[in-house]
């Protein structure tokens, strides 16, 4: 069970010929726990997309399950760092989790009842169903975050992806939301 989940070897990355990655070795095994710290303008949002496959290394090699992360791009679950969403716009937190179950090339298509189920079974794992039909912009940060993260495991992944988790909740709900991903970590 203890497999490697997450490899990277001599990983560089430059942006417009400035080196942002230099040499990153890294190994993280299935059940691990990884936080990335260091200063702003580190590197590491830009470690993370390429993990992701959003970035393309300018040398060295990065295996996510064995794969490149584009082939295993659908088994990955990501919160990005910035999710701006326009305070009054009517979306409700059902709705934001759902858009994880939107299919490439599929455009706007409705849910399936399947859908709609894995979205409140989604909601339910972060402790969040209750708000379902909330306007997400009427949540706090430590809310909002919760159905963002449902939004990701809503696709049911074997790897999360949390890019900055915590900077917009307060201590206590800091305290909360490690509680929540060592529940998720244990499931």
């Amino acid at each position: 069970m203890n497999q490697t989940i997450i490899e990277t070897h001599n990983l560089h990355f430059s942006y417009n010929g400035q080196p942002v990655i230099s040499g990153v070795n890294l190994k993280v095994k299935s059940g691990d726990f990884l936080a990335m710290i260091g200063p702003n303008g580190g590197g590491k949002t830009t470690l993370l997309k390429l993990m992701l496959g959003l970035l393309k290394a300018d040398s060295g090699s990065i295996r996510i399950l064995g794969k490149t992360p584009k082939d295993v791009s659908h088994r990955i679950g990501y919160v990005p760092q910035d999710i701006h969403i326009n305070q009054n716009f009517p979306i409700s937190s059902s709705d934001v989790v759902l858009m994880g179950k939107l299919k490439s090339g599929k455009g706007w298509s409705r849910h399936s009842k399947e859908d709609r189920i894995a979205a409140l079974q989604a909601l339910e794992q972060v402790g969040m169903r209750k708000y379902r039909d909330h306007r997400v912009g009427e949540l706090s940060g430590g809310q909002k975050q919760r159905v963002f993260i449902a939004r990701a495991l809503v696709t049911d992944p074997d790897i999360l992806f949390l890019d900055e988790p915590t900077a917009s909740i307060d201590t206590k709900g800091q305290t909360e939301f490690y509680t929540l991903l060592k529940e998720l970590n244990q499931k």
